[in-house]
This record gives structure tokens, C-alpha cells and sequence, in this order.
């Protein structure tokens, strides 16, 4: 079973770290340019910093937004509520700090606030978000233990569900985890595993995806490792990928480089 993407809006999903300024850039353009509204949500982080303005936030505003707005609870029953969703109703965008994502799961999944954010991609808004705040995009939600986040498959593993069958991970080679969603897709074969880098992202529109960034993208799919051998396979920015067919298009530029070395 595939994910098939997304029928309205963009998703922006980033690995951790410092946001390159590809990233910031890209997203501020698909909100809408810099007077856009943008909603950053920072529950997945701890109590004591959610009131600190964040990096994300201050990367934004270096960039040259203008219209930024906090949105924040830890009660699911106030998120549940009409009068709290209702700003994402006027968003253009929301972007998702990193922290921890289960955090972002029980105050957030399955309520008002929930079914405001299908509803601004279903007008042709974005979503953002980094470390916690990408993999809480995908259907299967990794690393969602309230224990520890080195348990891959805990006590938390539904996401938001932007994309379907779809299973995101974060920090990929800056913290040695490019083997560790081998374990989930051999668990769960019918997911297709996305390792993000940090200083990378990747921008989903429709059923493709474009790598933006500094650094890799790692895909991993049970038909690939059945029929290869291979593990998982790396896209560099540049490269495309299609959800439905499972298929990547590597960029002009890196075909241009892998001829030239076979030379």
C-alpha cells in the first residue's frame, strides 16, 4: 500500500539541527511571502522553553516574516475547542518546532486543532516542521516512547497522518540512525520509511517530493529491500521522489556527476 501524497497544499519536513536558509526561504514562499500568516506550534518542546521564542520562530523573522503567531497547549480538551483552533482558520502556514512528539500527539491528535490543519492544506496552506515536528507529519509516528526516543516503536506511534503509510525519522546521519528504520519497515512492511538529515528537507506537493537542503535523504521500502539487498538508498537535494510509485528521479546535476566518474 503506497501514500499517494497530497491532494491540496505543501508540506515542508525538515531533519533537525539549524534550518538552512533553503528551508526557511521555501516555506515563507509557499505561506505566501513574508507578510503571510504563520502559526508556529511549540508543544513538542518542555514546559520550562516553550515560552522562550525559539529558534525556528527567530530564523523566520530573520528571514523577514512579519506575521507570526504562538499557539500553544498541553490540554487536549482546549484543543478540542473551536475558540482555540480558530487562528488556523486565518493561517497561510504552521510550522512545528522540534522536542519531543508525543507531546504534539497528546495534546493535538484527532482534535479541532487536528481538523483545522487538514483543513489548511486542504485549501492549499503548508505545513511545517522540524525534528518532532516532522515526524509527527507521517501516519506512523517513530521514536513516540514517553521513556526514552531511542525506542523506535513505544508507546506513541500514531501521527498526524498528513501522509498516508509514510514513517518519517529525523536527525539521520548526524546521530548514526540511517540503519534504524530498517527495524520499522521490516516491522511494518506496508510503511515507506523517510530518514531526514539535519540542514535538510524535503517539500511534498502532490505525490512528489523535492530534497532541499545540505545534506541526505534516506528512503526505505520493503519492495527495495527485497528485491536489492539494499537496505535503504540516499537522495541528495535536488532529487525527486514520487510517493505513489515509489520511485526517485535523480537530479540533473548528480547523474552529471555519477557519468562523470564512471569516465
Amino acid at each position: 500500500m503506497n501514500s499517494k501524497g497530497l491532494l491540496n497544499g505543501s508540506l515542508v519536513i525538515a531533519g533537525g539541527g539549524r534550518l538552512h536558509s533553503d528551508v526557511i526561504e521555501r516555506f515563507i514562499e509557499l505561506a505566501g511571502g513574508t507578510q503571510a500568516s504563520i502559526i508556529v506550534i511549540p508543544t513538542a518542546q518542555e514546559e520550562n522553553l516553550v515560552a522562550n521564542k525559539g529558534k525556528d520562530l527567530i530564523a523566520f523573522e530573520q528571514a523577514g516574516a512579519t506575521n507570526i503567531t504562538i499557539l500553544h497547549t498541553y490540554d487536549r480538551n482546549l484543543a478540542d475547542t473551536e475558540e482555540f483552533a480558530a487562528p488556523i482558520k486565518l493561517a497561510h502556514a504552521v510550522w512545528f518546532s522540534g522536542g519531543r512528539q508525543w507531546r504534539l500527539a497528546d495534546a493535538y491528535l484527532h482534535t479541532k486543532v487536528h481538523q483545522e490543519l487538514n483543513a489548511l492544506l486542504g485549501r492549499g496552506g503548508v505545513i511545517g516542521g522540524t525534528s518532532a515536528g516532522a515526524t509527527i507529519q507521517g501516519s506512523y509516528m517513530v521514536r513516540g516512547d514517553t521513556q526514552t526516543n531511542t525506542i523506535l516503536m513505544g508507546d506513541h506511534v500514531e501521527g498526524l497522518g498528513f501522509l498516508e503509510n509514510v514513517t518519517i525519522d529525523q536527525h539521520l546521519i548526524r546521530r548514526n540512525r540511517h540503519f534504524d528504520l530498517v527495524e520499522v519497515i521490516s516491522a511494518q512492511p506496508e510503511l515507506l520509511g523517510i530518514g531526514i538529515d539535519e540542514g535538510t528537507a524535503i517539500v511534498v506537493q502532490g505525490t512528489n517530493f523535492e530534497v532541499i537542503g545540505n545534506s541526505y535523504v534516506a528512503i526505505y521500502d520493503n519492495e527495495y529491500m527485497n528485491t536489492t539487498g539494499g537496505k535503504f538508498y540516499f537522495l541528495s537535494p535536488g532529487d525527486t521522489f514520487n510517493l505513489d510509485t515509489r520511485e526517485a528521479n535523480l537530479s540533473y546535476s548528480m547523474n552529471q556527476a555519477s557519468n562523470q566518474a564512471s569516465n
